[in-house]
């Protein structure tokens, strides 16, 4: 993983700057080299020097004809080691340039690199929580300007799509509801007449309760996503988290007791505390602890524990039961994720629990795991930031 991290572009455009210097480079010195041997072989080959005429005094003149064989062999010496010393130089300046071109490449590279870094800081910051954010690179009209003002064109449409849904679905929610009241009240209305009403208007009328409840349960779970997904949160407490499944366990004491279920609940460590909204955090532990219920198998048990570590503050629910599917497990968090009434025992859940959970969990800055236990059940891991010591909960 380290070797493909350090593949970078800079690092190519590196390598591209030297490598081609370095080809110029020495391509300018090899002519260079051709050239000044040429003019040495044109100078060695030219006239050889006069020979002087006769003077009276022999001594002085063969003295002076053995200087100037020696002052030609000196010559020729010079002339011979000339290009074997430019060469010599030249493979020396090359390689140093050869470094210094490197430097200078990586240098450039990142001066050249440095808005696309600023534009891929930019684009991880940005999550479907600050969509309105934007890259709003300045300068030259490029084609990096033009990746930024495309990225930023691409992140105003999606923050359009993403309001549009949240408010469809908020304004579904409630404009639903209004209808589903009114057929209850006309229920509640045909049902309490004098006359007794036959048995099978009255089981029908239970029926109908029945399937009114799961409508109002499914717009309560299509609220609350809605509302979770709208970004900031208001009025942030600092929480217990082992205070909020104490009073969420006791609350839901009559459905522990009639599936049959033994709750373990010893580990709620005090140190595990969060700041957030009070009504979302106690949907989402209610919401784990009902999907440790109705997903659990008759006189099974429940065991629910909150750690601190750090800055994190962890709740974990786990469950008994079979043996489930990894991958199947994995896609639980979605909506309308179930794994079937073979392991439920019933289908009447509106599969927005964990999706839910997921949700409120992301709006408070922490995250949602689920794993398959190996010796069967489920594990729920939700991690949220720790309140700061010394913040009373």
């Amino acid at each position: 993983m380290g070797k493909l991290r350090g593949r970078t572009v800079r690092l190519r455009f590196t390598l591209l700057y030297g490598v081609l210097f370095f080809l110029s480079g020495a391509g300018l010195l090899a002519i260079t080299n051709v050239v000044a041997s040429s003019q040495v072989t044109v100078s060695e080959s030219g006239p050889v020097a006069p020979v002087l005429p006769p003077q009276s005094d022999g001594g002085a003149l063969a003295a002076a004809r053995h200087r100037i064989i020696l002052l030609e062999r000196e010559l020729s010496t010079v002339r011979e080691s000339q290009p074997r010393q430019l060469l010599v130089g030249s493979t020396i300046a090359l390689g140093v340039m050869a470094v210094v071109s490197l430097g200078l490449g990586r240098v450039v590279a990142g001066r050249v690199l440095s808005p696309l870094r600023t534009i891929t800081a930019a684009t991880r910051r940005i999550s479907a929580d600050n969509l309105h954010e934007r890259l709003a690179v300045r300068g030259p009209a490029d084609e990096v300007k033009d990746l930024a003002d495309t990225i930023d064109g691409l992140l105003e449409r999606l923050e359009g799509s993403f309001a549009a849904q949240r408010r469809f679905v908020a304004n579904a929610s409630h404009e639903l509801r209004t209808p589903l009241a009114t057929m209850r009240a006309s229920l509640d209305v045909a049902m309490a007449k004098p006359e007794p009403a036959p048995p099978q208007t009255v089981a029908l009328a239970d029926r109908i309760r029945t399937e009114l409840d799961q409508v109002d349960r499914l717009l309560e779970g299509f609220l609350t996503l809605a509302r979770t997904q709208h970004g900031a949160l208001a009025d942030r407490a600092d929480l217990s988290l082992g205070r909020v499944v104490t009073t969420v366990l006791r609350e839901r004491a009559a459905d522990i007791e009639d599936r049959g279920l033994t709750v373990h609940d010893t580990d709620l460590h005090a140190a595990a505390r969060t700041q957030g909204n009070r009504t979302l955090l106690v949907r989402l532990v209610d919401n784990l602890v009902d999907n440790a219920i109705v997903h659990n198998r008759a006189g099974g048990w429940i065991r629910v524990a909150t750690t601190a570590d750090g800055d994190t503050s962890r709740l974990v629910v786990e469950t008994g039961g079979d043996v489930l599917d990894p991958a199947q497990v994995a896609r639980l968090a979605r909506p309308f994720e179930r794994l079937g009434v073979d392991r439920t025992g019933s289908d009447g859940g509106s599969g927005l629990g964990l999706s839910i959970v997921a949700a409120i969990a992301t709006a408070h800055g922490g995250d949602l795991d689920l794993t398959a236990r190996p010796e069967g059940g489920l594990r729920v891991t939700v991690s949220l930031p720790r309140t700061p010591a010394g913040v009373p909960a």
